[in-house]
């Protein structure tokens, strides 16, 4: 296939690059066009603007790119910023998908568990309703609204709701690691909200999954299968690491540093992959230690 990729050298994206280009043409959107190929080497072609991308020739679009979440503090300029990135770019594909004769016939496109908003305790699956009206929930609405666009006859829209990616380098578990590496972690508030995961690799292994089953559409949860509550995520890291994990950080000092944004680790959700397990996807890992024993932390 002829893949277009937008946010390739983000944590999902450069990883995924290389398993794409194992036997997938791919074409991959970036404001920086040179880097891009210096990080993802010279077979993919790298371009600057979707003027330069003929969507007709194209068989697929994996749309990653997005302004990271938990960089700054969410004031109405950032939360902005965080819309735009991924609105604007997401609404320019959809519109390219239209307008097409012979369009892409899949279309994956990012999301995120933060589309529930906090569920307290309660499991749920991509058929649960019962949102919570928080800014995750808007950014991820907003996000999919865009992407199903493109929903056609002839193009498949798959959203991927994903949880909390766990690499050894970047993401959510690199911000972590000092601290518990030098034995001042813990847990968050009073580590009981969920904690959604997934390993990096059942995350390129489920997008590829999507890719190739063609009954697959609408949204899909990008978990594993045995999400955790904060305390037992935080009692297995400092294991896996052979450090202690007693130091819990109150609820009002991660409001007072980080302010709206901290919603996201003071809250959670439980989340099942429902529509992956009833396909059969079989997870290479559905458990937290395992998971974080394979990366070698």
């Amino acid at each position: 296939m002829h893949i277009l990729l937008t946010g390739g050298t983000g944590l999902i994206g450069k990883h995924l690059c290389p398993f794409l280009l194992n036997h997938h043409k791919v074409t991959v959107l970036s404001r920086n066009p040179i880097q891009a190929n210096v990080l993802l080497t010279h077979q993919v072609h790298a371009v600057k603007s979707l003027d330069e991308v003929d969507f007709e020739d194209i068989d697929a679009v994996i749309n990653l790119a997005g302004e990271p979440i938990v960089n700054k503090r969410w004031s109405e300029s950032q939360k902005r910023r965080l819309l735009d990135s991924r609105i604007n770019l997401t609404l320019q594909i959809s519109k390219a998908i239209s307008r097409c004769e012979t369009p892409p016939h899949t279309f994956i496109s990012g999301s995120a568990i933060g589309f529930y908003g906090r569920q307290g305790d309660k499991h749920i699956d991509e058929e649960f309703n019962d949102i919570y009206p928080e800014f995750s929930h808007v950014l991820c609405r907003d996000w999919e609204h865009a992407a199903t666009k493109a929903q056609s006859s002839k193009t498949r829209v798959c959203l991927l709701r994903t949880g909390v990616v766990l690499a050894k380098q970047g993401g959510a578990l690199s911000k972590m690691l000092p601290a518990f590496k030098f034995g001042f972690g813990g847990p968050l508030g009073h580590g009981h909200q969920g904690m959604s995961w997934i390993h990096i690799d059942d995350m390129i292994q489920l997008i590829l999954f999507v890719l190739t089953h063609d009954d697959l559409h609408g949204p899909i949860n990008a978990t594993a299968p045995n999400p955790v509550d904060n305390n037992e995520f935080s009692q297995t890291l400092g294991t896996v690491l052979s450090r202690p994990a007693m130091l819990r950080m109150p609820s009002w000092l991660l409001k007072l540093m980080m302010g709206e944004m901290s919603d996201l680790l003071i809250h959670g959700q439980f989340v099942i992959p429902n529509k992956l397990l009833a396909h059969n996807y079989r997870f290479h890992y559905p458990e937290l230690k395992p998971a974080l024993e394979s990366l070698k932390l």
